[in-house]
């Protein structure tokens, strides 16, 4: 009388790849529609305040630079999407079009990073500031 114990119990449950990519996806998404909505945020602050701001070239720059780099990520995004990473001739374009997305990740995060060290909070002049000492001189 020989019993074959299966390897799984049936409580275990194992790894569906296609659902973890999944969320994983959507959750990437949430981040980077996060990340643009703060860019977006920053760059409003930025034109409110004007040359006034004491990073204000620099702090336009990166902000417009950032927020271009997302969309360019986000088109990446759709046209690798687009791809069948089953079919072989597919498996190229899909690695070099990985790679490209993984370094413009990287350049976003590294802009933003410099973002937040010349960021809005350690601004000489605050917006409330300026807009108060404008008013006393009109």
């Amino acid at each position: 009388m020989s019993s074959s114990v299966s390897p799984l119990r049936p409580e275990e449950k194992t790894l569906d790849a296609n659902r973890y990519a999944t969320k994983k996806t959507i959750a990437q998404g949430l981040l980077d529609v996060a990340l643009l909505t703060a860019n977006a945020s920053q760059l409003k602050y930025v034109l409110q305040v004007g040359k006034q701001h004491e990073f204000y070239t620099l702090m336009l720059s990166l902000i417009i630079v950032s927020i271009v780099l997302q969309l360019i990520v986000a088109i990446l995004f759709v046209i690798i999407g687009g791809l069948n990473i089953n079919k072989t001739r597919d498996h190229t374009a899909a690695l070099v079009l990985n790679d490209v997305i993984l370094i413009f990740v990287f350049l976003i995060s590294l802009i933003n990073i410099i973002i937040s060290g010349f960021g809005i909070e350690y601004s000489n002049q605050p917006l409330r500031l300026i807009s108060e000492s404008s008013t006393k001189n009109s």
